[in-house]
């Protein structure tokens, strides 16, 4: 299998991910621009079980706003390492956090919510698929 390392801001904390992801794409969503301090966030989803804090584990901190997300992120330096979505057995490890995986988004989601249009011939979900709870429905680029 192929193993991610990645880490935090400072190198605190290390995480590695292994084999391939279930899907990587955009989230456009208010809470998501909140947290990256950024116009989009760069997704890569895994399996719970293919994501492994190999280094620093008592400095991962946690904070959920609701029960879908629960992001993690380094105590000592702050940076942002992954969201595990429990509800969903996923975690999101953001695509900055492991600069040696190869992304290649497949989707934009939450883009309804949209401040950066993107007009990359990708689909743009309203919100969620619908086997993530969400609608399924495609808006325009």
């Amino acid at each position: 299998m192929t193993v991610y390392k990645g880490k935090c801001f400072c190198g605190a904390v290390e995480i590695a991910v292994d084999g391939e992801p279930v899907g990587a794409g955009y989230c456009h969503c208010g809470s998501c621009r909140s947290w990256s301090a950024g116009p989009v966030n760069a997704f890569t989803l895994w399996k719970a079980d293919a994501v492994t804090v190999t280094k620093g584990k008592d400095n991962v901190g946690v904070f959920h706003k609701t029960g879908r997300s629960h992001r993690k992120w380094c105590r000592i330096c702050g940076g942002h390492l992954f969201t595990d979505h429990p509800e969903w057995n996923l975690i999101d490890v953001y695509a900055a956090t492991i600069p040696g995986f190869p992304f290649k988004a497949g989707v934009h989601v939450n883009y309804a919510e949209s401040v950066l249009r993107m007009k990359d011939g990708l689909p743009k979900l309203k919100d969620f698929p619908a086997e993530l709870g969400g609608t399924g429905e495609t808006v325009p680029e």
